[in-house]
């Protein structure tokens, strides 16, 4: 049998560790010899003796955040030995490693899956207000490992030695030692300029020393135009239960 769908850069790609690493950009596959988390209902495929497993809610702390941020649907524990693969309705893929004392804060409709030796919180983004549906509270990550988070599209990491200002929509994660402000788009005389698929003329502002990943897309997510903010506080509480 023949086919262009047969080439060399459409195979599985093996590696000799395991661990979380690009199949391709779009596709995310864990090597497990071990455990791993992951946002329900990203798997696409496994091989091999893999355990899935519901969080639940977690101690009260997270119990009470989660009520805070609003229902989702939980992470899921993948744990055995075999491979895995993950995706997001094609959205790209990108993998970042963190160091002991990093910390990085981010958008939790844009986790994917991390490694479990990862701490995690919910926090609120400083400065955001009660003005957007892009919501007010973000996931942050410190530790040591390595976690999976998607855009759509390329995006473009801005170096925060400025005041920086991005559509909420648009910024993806940052620094999390970053200053957040919120404004209204006339402060800036921008008038009705931005937030032209949102319905909101908002933007948000970094100060500091740092980065903002930022994806070449604004537009909200499902269901943001009747309730944005309680979607985002559901797949945000989903990553509360651990």
């Amino acid at each position: 049998m023949r086919s262009a769908l047969f080439a060399a850069e459409n195979m599985e790609k093996e590696s000799q560790q395991p661990g979380l690493r690009l199949q391709n950009s779009k596709m995310l596959k864990a090597e497990l010899n071990g455990e791993i988390m992951a946002r329900t209902g990203t798997m696409v495929a496994y091989q091999g003796q893999v355990q899935f497993q519901a969080l639940g809610s977690g101690g009260m702390g997270k119990w009470l955040k989660s009520k805070l941020t609003g229902e989702g649907v939980p992470l899921m524990k993948c744990s055995g030995r075999g491979d895995v693969f993950f995706a997001d309705r094609a959205a790209d893929v990108h993998l970042i490693d963190l160091e002991p004392g990093d910390a990085i804060s981010i958008n939790g409709a844009n986790v994917l899956a991390f490694d479990s030796t990862l701490q995690y919180d919910i926090k609120m983004v400083q400065g955001m207000g009660m003005m957007s549906s892009a919501g007010l509270f973000n996931c942050v990550f410190t530790g040591h490992g390595r976690l999976a988070i998607t855009t759509k599209g390329s995006p473009v990491v801005l170096s925060v030695d400025q005041p920086t200002y991005v559509d909420p929509q648009a910024a993806i994660c940052w620094s999390a030692s970053l200053q957040t402000g919120y404004h209204r788009a006339d402060q800036l005389g921008l008038g009705t300029l931005l937030g032209r698929s949102t319905g909101e003329a908002f933007t948000m502002s970094f100060a500091g020393q740092g980065f903002v990943v930022v994806q070449p897309s604004e537009e909200p997510p499902p269901g943001a135009a009747s309730g944005g903010q309680q979607q985002q506080g559901g797949v945000l509480g989903g990553l509360l239960g651990s």
